[in-house]
């Protein structure tokens, strides 16, 4: 973390809050409604509706006026400044799906990145009250008013854990073969969840989350989060998941490795 962000972290942990806040008094007022599903996938079911669209533009206006030279990278429009030292990373539904069927199981992502690196995130439910995030050296469960330290939970071998993952149809067939080989493995396999099952593996429920076709502001704002509680968040190969892709996340290191053996196979 760089010193710029270290002195400042105070002041952005206050925008994520704020921004948080907006974002769920936008996105409310639509939940549970027949609200009208625009389809912008070329290549599958990838929904999007009036909520995802005036929740990050209510984040980008109280961006402009609070940061206006830091960049933003949102789902729902075009980059700005997206070379800049800091940049805000945005899905303002995350789940949209599970939002269209009045699950609530979505949550709003907010992130920031220094140097493209990050070091603040943030998944704010509003139906549901809840919000994970993350202080500089810790990360935090806040609900009715109460806020609360949360952390991995140790469980170093597979046979033991319990897997998540958003939906089987975001394998293709290969990473399918080695998702069932992982799956046979574990004590537990359970689908759906989006960004609620990273939160709840930072808080010590569950103890893997595997995933395909991420989208950077898919994980960015989450890796802070599951770090600072003290798990580890990488591609399926080890590598950087900054740019999404195939991730795999874990509360515990030797679960993690074990994981890797079978995905990387």
């Amino acid at each position: 973390m760089t010193e710029t962000v270290q002195l400042d972290f105070q002041s952005y942990i206050a925008t994520a809050h704020a921004l948080a806040e907006r974002a769920g008094e936008v996105i409310l007022p639509h939940f549970r409604t027949n609200l009208a599903v625009d389809d912008k996938g070329a290549a599958g079911f990838d929904p999007v509706t009036a909520a995802d669209r005036d929740a990050e533009a209510a984040i980008r206006e109280i961006l402009s006026e609070t940061h206006p030279g830091h960049g933003v990278v949102g789902e729902e429009f075009a980059d700005t400044q997206a070379d800049a030292e800091f940049c805000w990373i945005i899905d303002p539904i995350d789940g949209t799906r599970a939002f269209i069927m009045g699950q609530p199981l979505w949550g709003t992502l907010i992130g920031l990145t220094a140097h493209g690196a990050p070091v603040l995130g943030m998944m704010n439910q509003p139906y549901t009250g809840e919000r994970f995030w993350c202080g500089e050296t810790e990360s935090y469960f806040t609900r009715a008013g109460e806020t609360r330290p949360i952390r991995v939970r140790p469980c170093p071998v597979l046979d033991n854990a319990i897997l998540a993952s958003t939906a089987p149809e975001l394998f293709d067939a290969a990473e399918g073969m080695r998702f069932e080989a992982l799956s046979r493995a574990v004590r537990l396999r359970r689908f759906g969840g989006d960004c609620y099952n990273y939160c709840l593996l930072a808080m010590g429920q569950i103890d893997l989350v595997v995933e395909s076709g991420l989208k950077p502001f898919d994980i960015l704002p989450l890796v802070p989060i599951i770090e600072r509680a003290g798990g580890i968040v990488t591609t399926w190969d080890g590598g950087d998941p900054g740019n999404g892709g195939r991730i795999v996340a874990a509360g515990d290191r030797a679960l993690h490795a074990a994981a890797l053996e079978i995905l990387s196979a």
